[in-house]
C-alpha cells in the first residue's frame, strides 16, 4: 500500500532538505546490489530521522537493524560531538557495504557495529540510551522493546519502523500472517503502555515515536 501517491511523495521530497550525495550513492548501490532494497529508509524518512536526531542531540543511540547503514548515517547526523551510535545487524554479509559508506562519512569513529542477534547484544550495552531506532525482524519487536526499555533514560525516544506493514494492520489478517499479528499487538502495546507516550505517524510504512515517561 502506498500512503501517498508517487506525485505527492516526489513533491514532499522536493520541498524537504536535499538528500546528501553520500546517502544518494548508498541508496543507489543498495538498490543495485542488495536483496530487498525496499528495507532502506530512503530520502524522506531519512531526512526525518536526521532532523529528529538533531532536535534531540543524543549522546547515545542504539539502532536495531542496520541493513546497509542508510538510517545509521541519518541518525548519526544529530549526535553530539562526544556521542556514539551502537548499530546491530545479524547479517554479516552487509558489513562491506556498511563500512564503505561509514568510512566516507564524518561519523566513522562514532559508529559501533555489532553483528549478532540483537537480543544477545542489548543486555551488554550500557544504560542511559537517548534514542533507539527499531527496524529489524518484526516478530521480535515486543521483545526488543522490553529489552531496551530498562536501558533508556527518562525522556528518551524509541522509534519503531514499518508499524503499518503496507496497510495490512487494518485489513483482515490471515491466520498464518504472524508478522501482521505481531505488529498489531505491538502497536497496541505501545499505545497502552503507561511507561510511554506514543504517536504513530503514517510516514513511509508507518513510524511510531514513543517517549519514555
Amino acid at each position: 500500500m502506498h500512503f501517498l501517491s508517487a506525485d505527492l511523495e516526489a513533491y514532499a521530497e522536493q520541498n524537504s532538505e536535499k538528500e546528501p550525495s553520500l546517502l544518494a550513492a548508498l541508496a543507489r548501490e543498495t538498490h543495485l546490489k542488495v536483496l530487498q532494497p525496499r528495507m532502506l529508509s530512503g530520502h524522506l524518512q531519512g531526512r526525518f530521522l536526521s532532523l529528529l536526531s538533531k532536535l534531540i542531540c543524543p549522546k547515545y543511540i542504539v539502532e536495531i537493524g542496520t541493513f546497509t547503514g542508510y538510517a545509521t548515517l541519518c541518525l548519526a547526523e544529530g549526535l553530539s560531538q562526544e556521542g556514539f551510535i551502537h548499530t546491530i545487524e545479524v547479517n554479516e554479509e552487509l558489513e562491506e557495504i556498511q563500512n564503505k559508506y561509514f568510512e566516507q562519512s564524518s561519523y566513522r569513529s562514532q559508529i559501533i557495529q555489532h553483528f549478532a542477534p540483537a537480543l544477545s547484544v542489548i543486555p551488554t550495552l550500557p544504560d542511559g540510551i537517548d534514542l533507539v531506532f527499531i527496524d529489524a525482524d518484526k516478530k521480535n519487536y515486543p521483545n526488543y522493546l522490553e529489552a531496551i526499555l530498562p536501558k533508556m533514560r527518562k525522556g528518551g525516544i524509541i522509534l519503531s519502523d514499518n508499524v503499518l506493514w503496507s496497510g495490512k494492520v487494518v485489513e483482515n489478517v490471515k491466520d498464518n500472517d504472524k508478522h501482521t499479528q505481531v505488529l498489531i499487538s505491538y502497536n497496541q502495546q505501545l499505545a497502552n503502555d503507561s511507561r510511554l507516550e506514543t504517536i504513530l505517524l503514517p510516514i513511509r510504512d508507518g513510524l511510531s515515536i514513543a517517549r519514555v515517561r
